[in-house]
């Protein structure tokens, strides 16, 4: 089972996002809201205790982070939300993400084919501004088919 750990925005930030797509484009293959997160760490083929046992361990005594949903960019056939927070990426790399490799946090809005790129979406979202969120909850996701589920949660709490 493919696992990774991530940050699930509130239904209010969330909502906001789904205000500002209103009714999307069909040339993009949309995510579902309810799949939506931040990913911390991929972990690929794992096993559940496993990562629960690592994740319990490694995010002991870590504060929550404020997290905000921004601007919108594209990776190669990947619309985003651009995601920025004072601690973010030290909690990504505790949680296991690849130090080597900068960590861009960002939460996928939606998929297109190369060739066709995102349209204008990246314009129209220019501006989008969610508001601060403090994300004390780190999930463990498992994707083994759609809808992501989440599998284990870690709080995280202020000392």
């Amino acid at each position: 089972m493919r696992l990774f750990s991530a940050l699930r925005p509130p239904a209010d930030v969330a909502a906001a996002v789904a205000d500002a797509l209103g009714d999307g484009d069909p040339a993009l293959r949309w995510a579902e809201p309810a799949g939506w997160h931040v990913t911390l760490a991929f972990y690929g083929e794992a096993d559940i205790a496993e990562r629960t046992s690592f994740l319990s361990a490694a995010l002991a005594g870590r504060p929550p982070v404020e997290v905000r949903l921004g601007a919108a960019g594209t990776f190669p056939g990947v619309l985003w939300l651009d995601c920025a927070g004072d601690g973010l990426a030290g909690l990504a790399y505790a949680a296991g993400a690849e130090s080597g490799r900068p960590y861009r946090p960002h939460l996928t809005l939606a998929r297109f084919p190369r060739e066709n790129g995102p349209g204008e979406w990246p314009r129209r979202l220019a501006g989008f501004a969610g508001r601060t969120w403090s994300a004390g909850r780190v999930v463990l996701m498992a994707s083994d088919g759609r809808p992501y589920r989440e599998v284990a949660a870690f709080g995280l709490h202020r000392a």
